[in-house]
């Protein structure tokens, strides 16, 4: 299930990555970082011709075919400020799948989406009707999965995550394509359960 997929990664870089309230007084920018570059390493193992990382605040900005080692430079060119624009970045990712996959270009098992974010989205319906949207263009449960990540302890995102996690089926969505997980849980988790779980949801 996990080879002959995609893996796109998108990093939120809203202002609030910069609060330091992580172990050892780190701002949630660093210690995404090191997750986040575990994950597009065993990304790459599976998807050896890169994967497509998205970095996003009020705007966003995509990089195709990142390689691991990449990934570091991507965190060099950004800072965290601004929004946390979510639904557009989101909707980019969706679209961008099922372009692909009406072209035929998308690989046998389908794709994972990883949003490694640590706040409330600005606008958390959109973000639902997006993601219930694009399960009604999706032919089995499998090929598209979604997992959140969330650094940092805001209680109104865990929130927001668990309603994706349970509660898009009861809002409309054809199929259950999101889990949750946070940092914090993804230390007692090897990088594989991540996937699947995201797969396996």
């Amino acid at each position: 299930m996990l080879g002959d997929r995609d893996y796109t990664l998108i990093i939120d870089k809203s202002g609030s990555m910069s609060i330091k309230d992580q172990n050892g007084g780190r701002s949630r920018w660093s210690v995404m970082q090191e997750s986040t570059l575990a994950l597009a390493g065993k990304c790459e193992d599976l998807d050896p011709d890169g994967i497509t990382v998205y970095v996003f605040s009020g705007r966003f900005k995509r990089y195709d075919n990142v390689t691991a080692n990449k990934v570091q430079q991507v965190f060099q060119e950004n800072e965290p400020n601004g929004r946390t624009d979510l639904a557009a970045v989101l909707n980019d990712a969706l679209q961008n799948y099922f372009q692909r996959k009406k072209a035929g270009e998308t690989k046998t098992n389908g794709e994972t989406i990883l949003v490694v974010t640590d706040g409330e989205p600005d606008d958390r319906k959109a973000v639902m009707k997006t993601i219930i949207e694009a399960t009604r263009y999706m032919d089995k449960d499998e090929e598209l999965a979604i997992s959140f990540i969330q650094v940092g302890n805001d209680a109104q995102a865990t929130q927001f995550l668990k309603a994706l996690d349970d509660g898009l089926q009861s809002a409309g969505a054809k199929f259950d394509i999101v889990d949750t997980v946070t940092i914090d849980d993804m230390e007692d988790l090897t990088l594989t359960e991540v996937l699947l779980n995201a797969i396996n949801d």
